[in-house]
């Protein structure tokens, strides 16, 4: 028997979380692109293997993405669109978990929800990844080829700089607008077939 509960978050705790992150960012400025990734990898490093509820591996998966979108050779995102991303990860760089990740069941939901707030403007290049992850996959087999082990190849480079060109194109009209809607709501699960970087399997 499944049990359905919905969160509401006040002004105030929103609030709570937005200035967590908000000094996680500054906290983060002085570190080295890798270590902001690598600190927001050790958070799924811990998630791996733990059971939790589909919201909060939702949102690792998201993480996840993030992670790849900036270790992903092949995607290769220009400077500033990296600092978007990163700008997203450094709450995990100095990570101030209001519940301890040991907790069963609930030990990521805060985290999840700090993931959840992080990405909502990140729309328009989690689609995009996805995407070239997903066109990466289907043409390296049509070619014989592992997609794992493609790396940087002339044949992607193309299509990468025209998801890359869709995405600042998107995100360009959105200036303003902001998302309505969750930022994982509704986006398409990794197919089995389709490869990316990873650190969080589940």
């Amino acid at each position: 028997m499944s049990l359905t509960l919905t969160i509401e978050l006040s002004d105030r705790d929103l609030e709570h979380f937005t200035k967590a992150m908000e000094e996680a960012r500054k906290a983060a400025a002085s570190k080295a692109p890798a270590q902001v990734a690598d600190a927001a990898g050790a958070l799924l490093a811990k998630a791996r293997g733990v059971t939790v509820p589909d919201f909060i591996a939702d949102r690792l998966d998201l993480l996840d993405t993030l992670i790849a979108m900036l270790k992903d050779p092949a995607w290769a995102m220009p400077g500033e669109d990296q600092q978007r991303i990163l700008g997203a990860l450094a709450y995990f760089a100095e990570p101030k978990d209001l519940i301890p990740d040991h907790v069963p069941v609930l030990g990521f939901l805060d985290d999840a929800i700090a993931i959840e707030l992080a990405t909502r403007g990140l729309r328009h290049e989690i689609e995009a990844y996805d995407d070239f992850c997903e066109y990466r996959s289907a043409e390296a087999r049509r070619r014989g080829l592992d997609p794992a082990q493609v790396g940087v190849a002339d044949w992607l480079e193309g299509r990468r700089a025209e998801l890359l060109e869709r995405m600042h194109v998107r995100r360009q009209r959105d200036v303003g607008v902001g998302y309505g809607a969750s930022s994982g709501y509704g986006r398409r699960s990794y197919l089995a077939n389709v490869w990316r970087p990873s650190t969080y399997l589940r």
